[in-house]
């Protein structure tokens, strides 16, 4: 898995996509793709992950968008030092496409910034 890394503000972001042959199905038009992703906070201060932005482009040109709190139902908290990491997957229609997008941050102070989440590709068969 080729990682995908983007820094902001001390905020390290490390995406790892992967193809999921078992999901997917050629006939179908449907193409599952995985990614692992960590965050990893170098700065002085903590963050709370407060929602996310993808923006998912397929081969074809079609492009969705996915705006929402947190990610899979969480706003983690991450100290000075420490990362926090999960995985989700995403369906194309396509054999190939890319995802990038952003994190909403906030301080403890109530200072909210934006943290990149690198582009990275998703390729059937690549794997």
């Amino acid at each position: 898995m080729v990682p995908y890394v983007a820094i902001t503000k001390g905020i390290t972001v490390t995406v790892r996509p992967v193809y999921i042959d078992r999901d997917s199905d050629y006939f179908e038009k449907r193409f599952v793709f995985g990614y692992f992703v960590q965050i990893a906070n170098s700065g002085d201060a903590a963050v709370r992950l407060l929602r996310r932005f993808w923006r998912i482009e397929e081969a074809g040109g079609r492009i969705q968008e996915v705006d929402g709190m947190g990610v899979i139902g969480k706003q983690p908290l991450i100290e000075p030092g420490k990362d926090h990491t999960y995985s989700s997957y995403c369906v194309l229609q396509t054999f190939n496409g890319t995802m990038e997008g952003y994190y909403t941050m906030e301080r403890s102070g109530g200072e909210q910034f934006r943290v990149a989440i690198p582009k990275f590709d998703l390729w059937a068969m690549a794997n």
